[in-house]
């Protein structure tokens, strides 16, 4: 199997153990501590707006490529390994959702840096 073909097969697993950790966040079953993890992960990971945005050269794709895997590595160790697999089960039979809670998190984060750059430089009077 050549490297190109391993990386997209990683990028399916993640993809689906992305919309599983986002049905383990809703399901009653699982410790609260791994509903909390499970969900802000899918919710970042669903997000149509990135925290940094991929315009932004090389720092731009480190979520993607870094700082989502992590998480969804941490998220996928605190569910249950039985529930897991239920739920991957059902990720790879159900489309993709959208995180319309990780884009209002998201947009709610630019609006407070915006806002703390804006409060930084703007002139003070003496």
């Amino acid at each position: 199997m050549s490297m190109l073909d391993s990386a997209r097969q990683w990028a399916r697993r993640m993809k689906r153990d992305v919309v599983a950790l986002w049905l383990a966040a809703r399901d009653p079953r699982v410790p609260w501590y791994a509903k909390v993890m499970a969900g802000a992960v899918a919710a970042y990971a669903l997000s149509p707006v990135d925290l940094i945005p991929d315009f932004i050269p090389i720092v731009g794709y480190l979520d993607d490529l870094v700082i989502v895997p992590l998480g969804i590595l941490l998220a996928v160790k605190l569910v249950p390994p039985g529930l897991m697999q239920e739920f991957r089960d059902t990720a790879t039979r159900s489309t993709r959702p959208v995180s319309r809670t990780g884009l209002i998190f998201m947009i709610a984060v630019w609006i407070a840096a915006a806002l703390a750059l804006l409060w930084l430089l703007w002139p003070k009077s003496v």
